[in-house]
C-alpha cells in the first residue's frame, strides 16, 4: 500500500520534485503566520526523449538533471514529493461502512480492488483517502481509491534516490495542481460556485483541469504542447533542438518569427484549448466556464492569454502561484516569475510540507 499518495503520513517538510517531459523542477517552501516562502527552486533542462509522455526511459539521465536542479536551487531539504499524472493513475470513488476502522477498511479495499482496478494487482500501488460522510447514506462515508502501476512509481522514486533524495510523498499530479489553485484562487473574486478551467501546457501534453469549489471536478489529457513551436523553430530556421528551445524562450530570432510561427502556434493553442473545453461540456453540466489559467513554459508566451481571451469569450490570465509569497534572499526573482507558470505541480508538492 502506498500510504504517502494522499495524506496518510505526518507533516514534515519536503522539496517539490517536478519531472516533466522536458524539465525537472526543484522547489522548497517555509510558512511562517500563514504567510508562504519561497526557500530555493531551480529548474533543468531534460535531453529529449529521458521522459515521453510523461513516463521516465532513463532514469540515470533524470536523475543525473534532478541532481543537477537540486544542486542549483540550494536547498539543504533532502526529503521530497514527487508526483505520477493523471494518465498513469485510476481513481474511484466507492462508499464503505462509516464505522470501520482504517486497518479493516485498509483490507477490505484490498480484497475488493479487482472490482476496480483492471490490472494486475501485484503490479499496483493502491491507496485511499475518507473523504466524508456520503450525502446519500449517513451510516456509510465517501472513500477515494487510487491506484497507479507499481512501475509509474518506482521509477520517479529510483530517480530521486540516485540524485541522493528521499521520495517521502508520491502524489497525483491532479491533487497538486489542486492544492495549488487554492493560491491562485486568492487572487481574483471567485466564489464556491465558480468554474475555473486550468490548462497547463507542458512539452508534449496538454492537462485541462476543471476546478470548482476548490475541487477537481474533471480533467483531460490531450496530446500537445510546446515542443511544436520549438521544432517548428527548429526545422524553419535550421538550428538545434537546443537552439530553438533558447530561442523560443528569447524570441527576436527573425524578423518573420512572430508572424510565420509564433501566431500560427497561438492559433493553435486557442484550437486545442477550445477542444478540451467542448469535450468537457460535452461530459458535464456546465457550458461555460468563469475563467481559464495557463500555466506550463508557454502559457507566459507574450499576448497569448490575451489571444485565448478573445477567441473563446472568457477571461484568461496567466498562473503565478508565488503572487503573495515572499522570497528568501538568494532567490532570483526574476528567473522565479518568468518559471512560475510552469511551477504548478512541483508548488503542489512542496505545499505538502503543510498538510
Amino acid at each position: 500500500m502506498l500510504q504517502e499518495l494522499f495524506g496518510g503520513w505526518r507533516p514534515s517538510a519536503v522539496v517539490g520534485v517536478d519531472i516533466s517531459s522536458s524539465t525537472v523542477k526543484v522547489l522548497e517552501l517555509s510558512r511562517n503566520d500563514g504567510r508562504y516562502r519561497v526557500e530555493s527552486f531551480a529548474v533543468a533542462a531534460l535531453p529529449q526523449n529521458a521522459v515521453v509522455e510523461k513516463n521516465i526511459t532513463d532514469t540515470e539521465v533524470v536523475a543525473e538533471t534532478l541532481r543537477l536542479a537540486y544542486t542549483r536551487s540550494r536547498s539543504k531539504q533532502k526529503n521530497a514529493a514527487v508526483a505520477v499524472s493523471g494518465a498513469a493513475v485510476i481513481t474511484k470513488v466507492i462508499e464503505m461502512s462509516a464505522d470501520l476502522k482504517e486497518e479493516v477498511m485498509e483490507t477490505q479495499i484490498t480484497m475488493e480492488a479487482d472490482q476496480y482496478i483492471p490490472y494486475p494487482l501485484d503490479e499496483v500501488a493502491l491507496d485511499f483517502e475518507v473523504l466524508g460522510p456520503s450525502e446519500r447514506n449517513e451510516e456509510m462515508v465517501e472513500v477515494l481509491l487510487a491506484a497507479s502501476r507499481q512501475d509509474n512509481i518506482d521509477s520517479r522514486v529510483e530517480a530521486l534516490e540516485l540524485a541522493d533524495l528521499e521520495a517521502k510523498v508520491v502524489d497525483i499530479e491532479a491533487f497538486a495542481m489542486e492544492r495549488t489553485f487554492t493560491l491562485i484562487a486568492q487572487q481574483f473574486e471567485l466564489n464556491e460556485n465558480s468554474v475555473v478551467a486550468i490548462v497547463d501546457i507542458g512539452a508534449t501534453v496538454t492537462t485541462l483541469s476543471v476546478i470548482v469549489n476548490e475541487e477537481t471536478i474533471y480533467t483531460r489529457e490531450q496530446l500537445f504542447g510546446g515542443r511544436q513551436l520549438t521544432e517548428e523553430i527548429q526545422r524553419r530556421y535550421g538550428i538545434s533542438y537546443e537552439e530553438a528551445g533558447q530561442a523560443k524562450k528569447e524570441g527576436g530570432i527573425s524578423d518573420d518569427y512572430e508572424e510565420e510561427v509564433l501566431d500560427p502556434y497561438k492559433d493553435a493553442v486557442v484550437q486545442q484549448i477550445s477542444r478540451a473545453l467542448q469535450f468537457f461540456f460535452s461530459a458535464s453540466q456546465y457550458n461555460m466556464v468563469d475563467l481559464i489559467v495557463l500555466a506550463g513554459g508557454v502559457a507566459s508566451t507574450t499576448g497569448l492569454a490575451d489571444r485565448v481571451s478573445d477567441e473563446i469569450g472568457t477571461t484568461t490570465v496567466v498562473a503565478n502561484p508565488f503572487a503573495n509569497m515572499e522570497v528568501a534572499p538568494g532567490v532570483d526573482v526574476l528567473a522565479l516569475n518568468s518559471d512560475a507558470p510552469a511551477m504548478m505541480i512541483a508548488c503542489g508538492l512542496a505545499l505538502r510540507s503543510f498538510d
